[in-house]
């Protein structure tokens, strides 16, 4: 197969997509792949938690707010957190096995999703076992790299109170390096997941290959091509923003316009409804409901019908790229021509 370049693996994968959504066109496989797109392309199994933050009501100037926390409020909290967890892990466990089926519909240009979730079932878990590990290996280091200006950020705060007015220059110390700290992490946890999916999962899909064996071919490949891999990282975070944006240009207009009529609606009903009664106010709010409804629905279809090739073609994109550096991978997207056998040769074609 060809080594394509970053740029050169553009047009390769958006045929390839073309082709697998589009020849033949059927809505009801369409949606059905689209919807998978999304979910595996567009989705991720990070888990955030979230915080309420006290109130200063009553809390004498100069000292810290108390961090008041009922114990039935707390009972509830860890609760949440014990049926959340276990949930997102599970979900997230679904969208792994996912990706593997979809990648096996991508190589083999089939459309049923059922094969390739059969097949690789050891090889999603192991991948799902990795970045769970890399993802909760991610969270502690963010969070000691966050250590130090929390600390920062209390004294801060302490002060301000004590002083009675903001400063604007302390404040901006402390939070532009912690803004570049984001920046540079969140750029690192996305290039990480680029390794894990476009470059060692078809490795542990296709070979069966342990953590180690996938990461040692991977490596060398980048190793070999730092400047193309470099490129393709760039390129890989570009395009999908590129594209959406292109989209939403396109379709700014007719979006609007039915945005704008099903409102005028909605609220045209809304305003009869007051002043309705009996069997009038039913018939008006299922009118009111239907359009809603179709509204949702309508919503839900350009998300499909935008989302779902843009998804797709990030992953040929993926594919072309990195198959035409690693020949198992290369060979399945393009299969080799067979030999040529010599006129005169056992097995040639007779001639006329």
């Amino acid at each position: 197969m060809h080594v394509f370049s970053a740029a050169d693996a553009i047009a390769p994968a958006i045929t390839r997509t073309n082709r697998f959504l589009f020849h033949p066109f059927r809505l009801g496989t369409f949606l059905k792949l689209s919807l998978v797109a999304v979910i595996t392309e567009g989705m991720s199994g990070n888990l955030k938690s979230s915080h309420s933050s006290p109130t200063t009501h009553g809390v004498a100037p100069g000292t810290m707010p108390p961090l008041n926390f009922p114990g039935g409020w707390l009972g509830l909290a860890l609760l949440v957190i014990a049926i959340t967890i276990p949930i997102a892990i599970a979900i997230f466990y679904l969208i792994t096995r996912l990706r593997f089926a979809y990648f096996h519909c991508l190589v083999y240009q089939v459309k049923q999703i059922a094969p390739g979730w059969r097949l690789y079932r050891e090889q999603a878990m192991r991948f799902f076992l990795l970045s769970i590990g890399v993802g909760f290996g991610f969270l502690a280091v963010v969070v000691l790299c966050a250590l130090p200006f929390v600390s920062g950020f209390i004294k801060f705060f302490r002060d301000m109170h004590q002083g009675g007015h903001f400063d604007l220059g302390g404040f901006l110390a402390l939070f532009l390096p912690l803004l570049l700290l984001l920046v540079v992490l969140g750029l690192l946890g996305w290039a990480t997941d680029v390794i894990l999916r476009d470059m060692m999962m078809p490795h542990m899909a296709l070979e069966n290959a342990t953590v180690g064996e996938a990461w040692g071919s991977v490596s060398a490949r980048i190793g070999a091509e730092p400047g193309a891999f470099f490129l393709y990282g760039f390129l890989r975070l570009v395009l999908p923003i590129v594209a959406f944006i292109a989209i939403a240009i396109l379709l700014a207009i007719p979006v609007l316009v039915i945005a704008v009529g099903m409102g005028a609606a909605v609220a045209g009903l809304t305003a009869l409804v007051v002043n309705a009664a009996g069997f009038a106010k039913v018939l008006l709010l299922t009118i009111e409901a239907v359009i809603i409804l179709l509204g949702i629905g309508i919503s839900l279809f350009v998300g499909l019908f935008v989302g779902g090739p843009v998804a797709t073609a990030i992953r040929s994109y993926a594919l072309v790229f990195y198959g035409s550096r690693y020949q198992l991978l290369g060979d399945l997207l393009y299969p080799p021509a067979p030999p040529q056998v010599a006129p005169g040769t056992v097995g040639a074609p007779s001639g006329s």
